[in-house]
Formats: C-alpha cells, sequence, structure tokens
C-alpha cells in the first residue's frame, strides 16, 4: 500500500463521513435509521484512525532511514487506545 493508497482512502472515508453527518440530520426523527447512520459513523471515523496512523508510520520510517512498506496497519482496539 503506497502513501497515495492509503490517502485515497482517507478521502473516501471523509467524504462518506460527511454524507452520514448530513444523513444524521435527514433521519432524526427514524430512530432506527438514526441508530445505523450512528453505527456506521463510528465505524467510519475509526477506520479512518487507522489509516491515518498507518500514513503517519509510514511517514515516520521513511523519516528515519527505514521502508515505510514495513508499516503495519493496527487493530482498531490499538489505535483507538492511544494515549493522547
Amino acid at each position: 500500500m503506497t502513501d497515495e493508497s492509503v490517502a485515497a482512502r482517507i478521502e473516501r472515508l471523509v467524504t462518506e463521513e460527511h454524507e452520514l453527518l448530513q444523513q444524521e440530520q435527514r433521519d432524526r426523527t427514524d430512530t432506527e435509521r438514526l441508530d445505523h447512520d450512528h453505527e456506521r459513523l463510528q465505524d467510519v471515523r475509526v477506520e479512518l484512525d487507522r489509516c491515518w496512523d498507518l500514513l503517519r508510520q509510514r511517514r515516520a520510517l521513511r523519516d528515519a532511514g527505514g521502508d515505510p512498506d514495513a508499516a503495519e496497519v493496527r487493530d482498531a482496539n490499538v489505535v483507538e487506545n492511544y494515549r493522547q
């Protein structure tokens, strides 16, 4: 996976995130659809975090003289539980 392919995935996910936020507004009176929108939005946000993590790993490896292809997609639980 290249930086460009990760960045393209991020762009697609951001577009979906924005669409879901708009959909949540339209579905605010339909609790079943709203729940589905919210679940998908959470999934998209986790996937975005994982993509950004991978892109940061690739850049860090490259900056340190390493092979960016050695970066690995980390488990969602790892990425979502980072300390800030």
